[in-house]
């Protein structure tokens, strides 16, 4: 009966959103208050059902229904198929959602296009949420591709925007090609398996691996699923779409947060039992999250535009969230997902805000120790981020040579909080060094305490509890992400010291410009569409 009652509350959200969205958009456009009204009430119920869903999730265990089931011209079926993960994925949508709902009421109000906007914001949150509770992999691919047809419309709110219409259209593109990857995907699957199921998949693939003859078939599987999951989380070099589409709306940019963006990171937890068999597909992950992520990294420092710097932003985040992925570490990159989800969301919606708390900023904030003096603090920094980090693991219990991912996400970690301490350092003044030190006791101890909370929280879902360990090549690999890291801290210390040398000022230039990666992506777009390229 709970099971039940635990069905309804999955399946009735995204199928009311999705139905919603069925009314015209001439009609919502004539009709605003109360398309609005209706939108925003219905994403305050999804979030009330995520609410009971979970709580009932706590008695039930997890659930894996079926509720109509095709037999002929192949073993199709429509479920939920809910767990903890589940769950996490259902909070976060609904709660981000309803907040973009709320906010966009005011933030587009009297504009002739709001009805539409909303009619679509019903159209993609209720995709996500159907993506996040299909029972098989055909239904994940059809709300996949819905929620794609989502965005889409919703990046052509403005379509008297030049540039709004071709970041559309460059999306639209990368979008196809991550399409095609899960098509692949899945017709690979449903011929080696013979089955779509999450539950008779994981169970064979983990048998298929206990007596190690999985073969070719588990390594094409798992790269399609890899790169159709970097088109969608804006890895490199699919990631140039992303922060072109900041000529949208604001709630439009904050929505991509609330299970857009992250649905490439989820499609790789939800699948990490057959992905995960593949050393192939985790090092591809851990590489090009570490590409992404250190690119991403230094390109928004060096963005002038609020919008784009913060989309810089989330593609660094996102490359992070993979490289934990790849590195076996799927309950961390859980814990990303969810803090990035919030926080980004947020910085979105007051981006509006941040000239203004930019001008209250106090000048005695700005780095007062330069040269070989801040150098020499620098060593001072990473000792006591060392630290702190240790005497995190070692009150939760943790060793990070044992538990996945953490021998490479530990010294990342170091390096993090070395930034923060140093920062503190060179300031100078005692007070904000003192804030320093504290507020990376407190990082460290949030990181540790998220990560073995989210590892309790998945325990008994279907994420891959074990990885394969680790090869050689994964080693190195391990080694160069680590290397990568420490580079790049380098090379944005340097900059901090050194702003006025001819090199570091070049380099600012090219990272303005993204290091040119878009280019490809520009020219491939120009020529499908036969349109020429636009200045943003």
């Amino acid at each position: 009966m709970l099971a039940t009652a635990l069905v309804i509350l999955a399946a009735a959200p995204p199928l009311a959103l999705l139905v919603a969205a069925a009314l015209p958009s001439s009609l919502a456009n004539r009709h605003p208050r109360t398309t609005r009204a209706w939108v925003t009430g219905l994403c305050a119920a999804t979030l009330a059902a995520a609410v009971a869903a979970a709580g009932l999730l706590t008695v039930t265990g997890p659930v894996d229904r079926a509720l109509l089931i095709a037999a002929a011209p192949l073993p199709l079926n429509l479920g939920i198929y809910f767990d903890s993960l589940t769950a996490v994925m259902f909070l976060l949508i609904s709660a981000v959602g309803l907040v973009i709902a709320r906010f966009a009421i005011r933030g587009l109000d009297g504009e002739p296009g709001q009805g539409r906007f909303f009619k679509w914001l019903a159209f993609t949150v209720g995709a996500v949420l159907a993506m996040v509770v299909s029972r098989n992999l055909l239904m994940f691919t059809a709300a996949w591709m819905l929620t794609s047809l989502g965005l889409h419309q919703l990046l052509l709110q403005y379509p008297d925007r030049p540039w709004a219409v071709w970041a559309a259209r460059k999306k639209f593109l990368v979008s196809r090609l991550g399409d095609a990857f899960l098509i692949a995907a899945l017709g690979l699957t449903l011929w080696c398996f013979g089955s779509t199921d999450y539950a008779t998949v994981f169970a064979q693939a983990e048998a298929l691996a206990a007596d190690g003859s999985l073969g070719w078939c588990g390594t094409a599987i798992g790269l399609c699923f890899v790169l159709g999951a970097m088109t969608k989380s804006a890895q490199v070099p699919f990631h140039s779409w992303l922060p072109d589409t900041m000529e949208s709306p604001t709630p439009v940019s904050a929505l991509m947060h609330a299970g857009i963006i992250n649905a490439g990171g989820f499609l790789v937890i939800r699948l990490s039992p057959l992905i995960s068999l593949s050393h192939l597909s985790l090092d591809l992950l851990a590489v090009v999250g570490a590409i992404t992520a250190l690119c991403g990294g230094l390109v928004m420092l060096s963005q002038t535009s609020i919008k784009r710097s913060l989309a810089f932003s989330t593609v660094a985040q996102m490359g992070f969230m993979m490289l934990q992925c790849g590195l076996g570490a799927f309950s961390a990159a859980l814990l990303h997902i969810v803090a990035h989800s919030a926080y980004k969301a947020h910085a979105f919606l007051s981006s509006g805000s941040v000239l203004e708390a930019a001008a209250r900023l106090k000048t005695d904030a700005r780095p007062t120790v330069r040269g070989f003096a801040a150098v020499g603090l620098l060593p001072v920094a990473v000792a006591v981020a060392g630290g702190l980090c240790l005497t995190a693991f070692g009150v939760a219990g943790i060793d990070p040579l044992k538990k996945p991912g953490m021998a490479v996400l530990g010294p990342v970690l170091v390096i993090a909080l070395t930034t923060l301490i140093w920062q503190g350092f060179v300031s100078g003044k005692i007070r904000i060094a003192v804030t320093g030190v504290a507020g990376a006791a407190g990082v460290a101890a949030a990181y540790v305490a998220g990560v073995t909370g989210f590892d309790q929280l998945l325990a008994a879902s279907s994420v891959a509890r074990t990885v394969p360990s680790p090869s050689g090549v994964d080693l190195v690999v391990a080694g160069i992400v680590v290397a990568g890291f420490l580079a790049v801290f380098g090379i944005q210390s340097a900059a901090t010291l050194l702003a006025r040398l001819p090199l570091v000022r070049a380099l600012h230039v090219h990272a303005a410009n993204g290091f040119y990666l878009d280019i490809p992506a520009r020219q491939i777009t120009a020529r499908f569409w036969g349109l020429t390229t636009p200045v943003p």
